[in-house]
C-alpha cells in the first residue's frame, strides 16, 4: 500500500500540489496523468524522497524498496550488460561474500539466498531486458560512453527493471523508446509483480498496462478505476455533472439576487432578504471547466500541387561514404498520410532527412516538385529555441517582411496570443515549446509536414488536439512516432524501414504489432499459413516445457553444489583445527579427511560441469 497524505508543494511562491491525498491499491498499476505543468514529476520526486514537500507525508510498507530513474544517465567504460547486472546490489554483495567467506554456516545462508533471488539466472534476465529495449549482442558489450543520451537512458531503464523494486516509479519511460521497445516494455509491465506508478501521456500504453488512473488537476488527486478510456468516460460524466450543477447554482443565485433586490426595502420581508443574502454569500462557486489554450493547433493549408510530390528511384542515402538505406523506391502524393515504422537506428530519421532535402541521394534519383514547401519538425528544434527570446521575436525573425498582424495570426493558430506571445521561451513548458516549434515550421503553409516524434512533450489532451489538427490539414504528413493512437488516427500508409531499405508494409498497424511481437521477420508483415502458426505454437510449447525442466534442474544442481561446497568447507575447518570441527569429522584421521576432501572436490567439479551445461542450454532457449 502506498498512501499520499495531504501532500503540498510550493515552488517559486506558487502552490503546485495542494493537500493532495490518495490511497493506492497494493500491487496496483497506477497511471499518473495530468496536463503539462500540473506537477506530475514534482509528485513523483516527492514519493521518491528527492523533494521534500511543504506539507503532508508519503507512507509505504516498512522495508519496501522503491525504484526511480535518476536524472543523470549512466556513463563511463562499463558496458550496458555489466551496468544492468550491477543494479542488483544484493546479488553483487552476496556473490562477493561467497568468494571471501570461510564460515560454512554463513556460506550456506549465502547460497540459499542466492538461489532464492535467482542469482544464477541473472545474466540471462539482464540480457533479455536489454534485448527487449533494443540492444543487440554487440551493443550490450560496448562502453556506455559510445552511446547517445537516449540509449544511455534505456540502460538506466533496464537497470531499474532488472532490480525489481517493490514500488516502481516510471516518469515518461517511453520517451526514449521506439514503438518496438514500447511494445516490449508494455508486455513486461503487465506481468510486473509489484506496485507501479507510471507517468505517461500515451493512451494505448496506459490502456494496456494500468488498472487505475490517478488524475492530478489543480493540485488535487482523484483515483479512477480502469485504464485511460475508462477514466475519460468517468471524467466526461463528472464534467457533465459539474456543468449541470453550475447551471442549477447559477439559476439559484439569480433567483436569490432577484428576491433580495425586490424585498430588502420592505419591512415585512427585510429579514427574509437578509437571510437569503447570507445564503448567497455562503454559496461556494463550482469550479468552471478549464478552457486551455495549450490545446490549440491549427495548421495552415497549402495551395494545391500536382502529384507526385516526391519520387525515389533506387536511391541510396547515408552519411559521408557510409550508406544507411539502399534501393529506395517510393512515391509520395498530396494528401498522403505515411507512418515510418522500424526500430531506432534502422534509418527512419535518415529517410525523413532525405525527404526534407537535408540529405541528397548517394546513388539513384530523387525527384521533387520545385514548388513544394516542407515543414520538418524534430526534437532538436525544440531544444535549440533561444530561451531568452519570446515567441513573437522568434516568429518575426523568420517571417521577414510580414506584418505584425500576420506574425501574431500565425502564433495565434498555436495558442500564443496576448501575453503568451511575449513570454520568454525559457519560461514556457516543454509542451508550449513544442507548439512554438510547430508554429515556426508551418509559417509558410507547407505542402508536406515531416514530424519526427512530435508528441514527446505533449500531454494526452494536447495529443488529441494535434491529431485533430493533422486530420484537418490538407497537405501531406510523414510521421515518425511511438504513439500508436496517433499512428492509428492519422496514417493510412505504413512504410517499414528495416534491413537497410524502406518498403510498403502490407497490413494494418495491428498487423505490424503482431509482426513485431512474433519476432518473425521472414513474414514481412504478411499472414503465416495455418500450418506454420500451428508449428510455431508447438515449438513454443516444447521450448517452454524444456525451459521449465532445465530451470528446475539448474536449481537442483545449485542446491547440490551449495551443499557439497559447505561440506568441503567443514572438512577444511576440521583439517585446520579438530577441536572446533563437527563431531562426525573430529573422529576422522588426517588421511581420512584428505580422502573425504578429494571425494567432495570430484563431486563438486562434476556438479559444476553439469550446472554449466544445463545453464548454458537454459540461456540458449531464453535468447
Amino acid at each position: 500500500m502506498l498512501n499520499l497524505n495531504g501532500i503540498t508543494v510550493r515552488l517559486g511562491g506558487r502552490t503546485i500540489i495542494d493537500d493532495a491525498t490518495a490511497k493506492l491499491p497494493p500491487r496496483g498499476r497506477i497511471g499518473l496523468i495530468g496536463r503539462n505543468g500540473a506537477g506530475k514529476t514534482t509528485l513523483v520526486k516527492v514519493i521518491a524522497s528527492q523533494l521534500d514537500p511543504d506539507g503532508g507525508s508519503v507512507d509505504m510498507p516498512r522495508g519496501a524498496r522503491l525504484g526511480y530513474i535518476a536524472q543523470e544517465a549512466p556513463h563511463g567504460e562499463a558496458t550496458p550488460f555489466q551496468t544492468v547486472l550491477d543494479a542488483d546490489l544484493e546479488r553483487a554483495a552476496l556473490l562477493a561474500e561467497s568468494e571471501t567467506s570461510h564460515d560454512p554456516d554463513r556460506l550456506g545462508e549465502v547460497y540459499e539466498r542466492l538461489m532464492a533471488i535467482d542469482a544464477y539466472t541473472a545474466p540471462s534476465r539482464a540480457a533479455q531486458i536489454l534485448v527487449g529495449l533494443g540492444f543487440d549482442e554487440t551493443m550490450q558489450h560496448s562502453p556506455l560512453d559510445s552511446f547517445s543520451g537516449g540509449w544511455k537512458m534505456r540502460v538506466a531503464l533496464a537497470s531499474l527493471l532488472f532490480s525489481q523494486p517493490d514500488v516502481l516509479l516510471l516518469d515518461e519511460p517511453s520517451n526514449h523508446l521506439d514503438l518496438e521497445a514500447v511494445l516490449w516494455l508494455e508486455d513486461f509491465l503487465k506481468s510486473y509483480p509489484a506496485t507501479i506508478l507510471l507517468v505517461s501521456h500515451e493512451r494505448d500504453f496506459l490502456n494496456n498496462v494500468v488498472d487505475h488512473i490517478l488524475h492530478l488537476e489543480r493540485g488535487k488527486l482523484t483515483l479512477y478505476p480502469g485504464g485511460y478510456d475508462a477514466f475519460e468516460r468517468q471524467r466526461a460524466e463528472r464534467q457533465a455533472q459539474i456543468a449541470s450543477a453550475r447551471a442549477k447554482q447559477q439559476a439559484q443565485r439569480e433567483h436569490l439576487q432577484e428576491y433580495i433586490a425586490k424585498n430588502s426595502a420592505r419591512a415585512s420581508t427585510a429579514k427574509q432578504a437578509q437571510s437569503r443574502q447570507k445564503a448567497l454569500a455562503k454559496m461556494q462557486p463550482i469550479a468552471e471547466l478549464l478552457d486551455d489554450p495549450t490545446l490549440t493547433f491549427d495548421f495552415p493549408n497549402p495551395d494545391e500541387l500536382r502529384p507526385p510530390l516526391i519520387t525515389l528511384d533506387l536511391a541510396t542515402v547515408g552519411y559521408g561514404e557510409k550508406p544507411i538505406l539502399k534501393r529506395l523506391n517510393l512515391r509520395i502524393d498530396p494528401d498522403d498520410r505515411i507512418a515510418l515504422l522500424g526500430r531506432n537506428g534502422n534509418g527512419k530519421t535518415t529517410l525523413a532527412r532525405l525527404l526534407a532535402a537535408q540529405l541528397t541521394p548517394m546513388e539513384g534519383t530523387m525527384n521533387a516538385s520545385g514548388k513544394m514547401r516542407i515543414g520538418y519538425f524534430t526534437q532538436y528544434q525544440v531544444e535549440e529555441l533561444e530561451r531568452d527570446e519570446t515567441p513573437l521575436q522568434h516568429m518575426t525573425s523568420l517571417m521577414k517582411g510580414a506584418s505584425q498582424g500576420a506574425v501574431r495570426g500565425q502564433l495565434g493558430r498555436f495558442g500564443f496570443s496576448g501575453q503568451k506571445a511575449t513570454t520568454e521561451v525559457g519560461k514556457l513548458s516543454g509542451g508550449e515549446r513544442a507548439r512554438l516549434a510547430l508554429a515556426l515550421i508551418t509559417r509558410d503553409a507547407p505542402h508536406m509536414l515531416i514530424l519526427d516524434e512530435p508528441t514527446n512533450h505533449l500531454d494526452v489532451d494536447a495529443r488529441e488536439a494535434l491529431i485533430q489538427a493533422l486530420n484537418e490539414y490538407t497537405g501531406t504528413v510523414i510521421l515518425v512516432s511511438h504513439d500508436r493512437h496517433m499512428l492509428e488516427m492519422t496514417a493510412d500508409r505504413l512504410v517499414l524501414v528495416d534491413n537497410g531499405t524502406a518498403s510498403e508494409f502490407d497490413g494494418s498497424l495491428d498487423d505490424y504489432i503482431a509482426f513485431v511481437l512474433s519476432k518473425d521477420s521472414s513474414a514481412g508483415g504478411k499472414g503465416e499459413s495455418k500450418a506454420a502458426r500451428k508449428e510455431a505454437r508447438r515449438a513454443a510449447a516444447e521450448a517452454r516445457d524444456k525451459s521449465q525442466a532445465l530451470g528446475k534442474r539448474v536449481k537442483e544442481l545449485e542446491a547440490k553444489l551449495a551443499k557439497l561446497t559447505a561440506q568441503r568447507t567443514a572438512v577444511d575447518a576440521a583439517m585446520f583445527d579438530s577441536a572446533t570441527a563437527e563431531a562426525s569429522l573430529a573422529k576422522l584421521s588426517m588421511t581420512d579427511l584428505m580422502k573425504r576432501r578429494a571425494e567432495l572436490t570430484t563431486q563438486i567439479d562434476a556438479t559444476e560441469a553439469e550446472w554449466l551445461e544445463a545453464n548454458g542450454e537454459l540461456e540458449g532457449i531464453a535468447a
